[in-house]
């Protein structure tokens, strides 16, 4: 706080007027911005697993791209981080290297095998983040039982209940009602390449952990019992509900595209 106090107001002013005049200098005649929208390397790999998911026509030149900077961003550490110089992070370095195994590396590549041992010496790909094992379970790397289950009903409840999407945040709607569509039909991804990563799990499992490091052991416990429950009931949902509910979160995305197949400013 001191060494706040003692900043020279004259050179903290020419410093926001520079950087006022930098920003000025790239405004469009309308008065908008355009910036590169930067990211950490889950976004390329995760868009080489989704044209492999759907099965498109892979853009070679594009792959070539994306494998560049995958390879060239890795860290000592053997993975990738959330940002630059940032620790190692399993759910990134999994995507990051099921990208670069679509493109065509080589498992046996030194990067590739880095990558490898630091996952496995982490605990495997089981320990990845839900959002990673929903994705290894669309290319049935591992199982669904090991995703947590959300019906797609959740949808269909009404404002008053505690648990409602209008009581989420914004970037949370957006990605949960995707989500409760894929859980409920357990697609399967294409995979033109059949490219598998069996080799990211040790053989006999490392379970994530059921606490989150923030969560309390009765939360934990709490939602333990209650994902326990939703896998057993799952298979009895009334079929013409669960039918209700998937258009219900078709009819919300849709409601929400931005015009350009966008959804979440993404």
């Amino acid at each position: 706080m001191d060494q706040a106090l003692t900043i020279d107001r004259a050179e903290l002013n020419a410093s926001i007027a520079r950087a006022t005049d930098a920003l000025l200098r790239q405004q469009r005649p309308d008065g908008h911005w355009v910036f590169e929208l930067e990211a950490d390397a889950t976004i390329p790999s995760e868009y080489i697993l989704l044209a492999h998911y759907l099965g498109e026509a892979p853009d070679l030149e594009l792959e070539r791209k994306i494998g560049v900077y995958l390879r060239r961003n890795q860290a000592d550490h053997g993975g990738w981080p959330l940002y630059h110089d940032g620790a190692f992070d399993i759910s990134a370095t999994v995507k990051a290297y099921f990208a670069l195994k679509v493109i065509g590396d080589s498992p046996g590549a030194p990067h590739m095998a880095r990558a490898r041992e630091a996952i496995l010496a982490r605990g495997g790909a089981d320990r990845t983040n839900v959002f990673t094992r929903i994705q290894l379970a669309l290319f049935g790397e591992t199982a669904w039982s090991n995703t947590p289950t959300v019906p797609a009903e959740l949808i269909l409840l009404p404002r008053w209940f505690p648990v409602h999407l209008s009581k989420m945040s914004y970037w949370a709607r957006t990605v949960i009602v995707p989500l409760l569509v894929l859980q409920a039909l357990k697609p399967r991804a294409h995979n033109p390449r059949a490219v598998h990563v069996p080799e990211l799990f040790l053989p006999h499992g490392s379970p994530a952990p059921r606490r989150a490091p923030h969560q309390s052991r009765g939360w934990a416990a709490f939602f333990g019992v209650l994902d326990w429950a939703l896998k057993r009931f799952d298979p009895f949902w009334p079929k013409k509900l669960r039918r209700r509910a998937i258009e219900a979160c078709k009819e919300f995305v849709v409601e929400r595209l931005n015009g350009e197949d966008g959804l979440g400013a993404i």
